[in-house]
């Protein structure tokens, strides 16, 4: 990217949607424009894990004025991620699609790990370049998030179900601030975090650090009363807890340093983070500036290159994780590509044009679902496509969105038998989808010798007026050469003869 390209981050918390603008210069994002809402999704999900209607309206109110703000951005410069409450919500799907329409760019729901290593990413880029090994706490709406990193790098990540919000629903319902419920608060969490002593050992991390809004609103609090110089200590939570309890009621406090947004939830957030304190035995816990958001903008940038997309390292590491041929997993890869890169070569004017960010997109899902596609054989050869695919969407894979893996493990799930069983995500509907199920299950077939396989003279094509139908070209004295590859081709046309696309073999003339 180049300098002065501006950079958009969405975070949609379960308490606070945030949107960070920021000029990239020489390496770094110096932010422009921020704006953070208070929508309290989190507190709209009900006992059945579903967003009220009113919860999903104000969601969708303030991305609306979000996207007054994105205006004339380009695809590949914003991205809008959501945490908790959406991995948790069983209509998120609803609350998405909608989502989407309004702000104008995809919503990527990701994993708590992901989120976990984007708080990092974002917390180290804004602290003092060091070589320590830094312990970094974020306590979110309805998640924590810990993880143990040196310099721009983490090494070890880990989510929560515990956060500011869900802590005083469930122990602060009515606002009460009681020292029997901090009591209680405090046990439920520590029960619930009873597994970090040993994950984040202290001999294990050098210096700790807290991110974002619950620990930002203690420390301010404690540097405001004087009860410290910076950072948190034991000393000042407790100090802190006594004065929450002397007021009785959220409503009641008035400390310099909690806003009228943070009253509501300060007790949930305190209750996790004392927890921690203990749990840790940390001494000092210094607040940290950056956060989710900006470790998005500086995702954003590696992103541009694949060297340093964190996804393209995260398919390497999966592949030798599960000792997938490398060999295969190349010709294979090879041959994807130049059957998809044929497609768009020979679109014809009744093809459905695709953006440029879309194409992009398709092509490196349809890479790296190909460079996969073997990854169940590390359970069994057989039936090895639904172990990959089993494997991928339960994988802990850093730099994916929730999305973006379920499609490619849909993709590794329909490199072979039954068209009609599966569930097709991006659906019939979709060309670009077809294409890349096309071009996944074709490469598979073409390279079933497990070696290169001759592609020239072959190209595929997608046609959609009159009838969904892609058409395979081969030289003509193809089939008298391999005749083997020729029959299962004719067995993948008859496949393709049961769905609302059709595969036409043609001979080159």
């Amino acid at each position: 990217m180049d300098n002065g390209t501006r950079l958009a981050a969405v975070d949609m918390g379960s308490n606070s949607f945030r949107l960070e603008i920021g000029r990239l210069d020489r390496g770094q994002v110096h932010r422009t424009d921020y704006v953070k809402e208070t929508v309290r999704l989190g507190a709209g999900l009900t006992n059945a894990k579903a967003l009220t209607p009113e919860a999903m309206e104000r969601g969708w109110a303030c991305l609306a004025r979000f996207a007054e703000r994105l205006a004339g951005f380009p695809r590949a410069q914003v991205r809008a991620v959501a945490t908790q409450t959406l991995r948790e919500a069983t209509n998120r799907d609803e609350f998405v699609t909608q989502a989407e329409k309004i702000l104008g760019f995809p919503i990527e729901v990701i994993p708590g790990r992901e989120e976990a290593r984007l708080i990092y990413i974002g917390a180290a880029r804004l602290l003092p370049q060091s070589n320590e090994r830094r312990l970094v706490i974020d306590i979110g709406g309805r998640s924590t998030e810990l993880i143990i990193g040196r310099a721009y790098s983490p090494k070890q990540t880990e989510s929560f179900k515990a956060g500011s919000v869900s802590w005083t629903q469930r122990f602060f319902p009515e606002g009460e601030l009681t020292r029997k419920a901090f009591d209680a608060a405090d046990m439920a969490a520590k029960a619930l975090l009873a597994d970090v002593p040993q994950l984040y050992a202290k001999d294990s991390w050098d210096c700790a650090y807290g991110s974002s809004g619950t620990i930002g609103a203690v420390a301010e609090t404690l540097v405001n009363a004087g009860q410290s110089t910076g950072g948190i200590t034991r000393a000042g939570l407790d100090w802190l807890r006594d004065r929450l309890i002397k007021a009785g009621q959220a409503e009641a406090l008035n400390l310099p340093g909690i806003r009228d947004d943070r009253k509501p939830i300060i007790a949930g957030g305190l209750a996790v983070l004392s927890a921690l304190v203990d749990l840790l035995d940390i001494d000092t816990l210094y607040p940290a500036q950056g956060a989710l958001r900006q470790g998005v903008l500086y995702d954003l940038i590696d992103r541009e290159h694949d060297a340093t997309d964190m996804r393209t390292a995260t398919v390497y590491r999966v592949a030798e994780q599960f000792g997938v041929d490398a060999a295969q997993a190349r010709r294979v890869t090879n041959t994807a590509m130049h059957l998809f890169d044929s497609v768009q070569a020979r679109a014809k004017a009744d093809v459905p044009t695709l953006t440029a960010d879309e194409l992009a997109l398709g092509r490196k899902e349809l890479e790296r679902a190909a460079w996969l596609h073997e990854v169940g054989t590390a359970i069994s050869h057989s039936g090895y496509h639904k172990h990959g695919a089993y494997i991928l969407r339960n994988a802990d894979a850093a730099g994916f969105a929730t999305p973006e893996l379920s499609r490619i493990s849909e993709l590794v799930l329909s490199q072979r038998g039954k068209l009609q069983r599966t569930d097709m995500i991006g659906n019939w509907a979709s060309p670009l989808w077809v294409q890349q199920l096309a071009c996944m299950r074709l490469a598979v077939i073409l390279c079933h010798a497990r070696r290169d396989p001759v592609l020239g003279g072959i190209s595929l094509r997608c046609r959609t007026k009159n009838a969904a139908r892609l058409v395979l070209t081969v030289p003509r004295a193809w089939a008298q050469q391999w005749p083997l590859s020729s029959h299962l081709l004719d067995e993948e046309a008859q496949m393709w003869a049961r769905s609302p696309w059709q595969l036409v073999l043609e001979t080159e003339s």
